[in-house]
């Protein structure tokens, strides 16, 4: 009865532990790019794509490079490993999560932010026809 008691415990005590790294490691800060340069921390930095600035994916090392201005207006050259995501032209907005590494930022999730085609345009009317 005893055994029982102390592996149920003991269960019980990994199972805290290992939600207590889960959270630490999900609990992911937004800051702007003038903060993350230094931290040494993953952060999300939240900006847009620099879409008259260089972008491109080298196959060899699988990364896409661009560069993306945070929304105090703070140009930065983001390196994700991985492909461009498919929304990625169309994004209103991105949020990058990742850390610094030699200058570079390197990026380990792009989010999109894409237009909502329930968004009225200029021009256009919100009242149904």
């Amino acid at each position: 009865m005893k055994l029982k008691l102390i592996i149920g415990g003991i269960v019980i005590i990994a199972a805290i532990v290992f939600g207590a790294l889960s959270f630490v490691e999900s609990n992911v800060e937004y800051m702007d790019f003038s903060k993350a340069i230094t931290s040494n921390k993953k952060v999300q930095v939240k900006g847009v794509w620099m879409k008259d600035k260089e972008s491109s994916f080298n196959a060899e090392s699988r990364e896409f490079s661009f560069y993306m201005k945070d929304d105090n207006g703070v140009e930065q050259r983001v390196i994700f490993k991985g492909a461009k995501p498919n929304n990625f032209e169309i994004a209103d907005a991105l949020v990058i999560k990742g850390k610094f590494d030699d200058g570079i930022f390197r990026a380990t999730e792009i989010l999109t932010k894409c237009p909502s085609k329930y968004d009225v345009k200029q021009g256009e009317s919100s009242k149904p026809m």
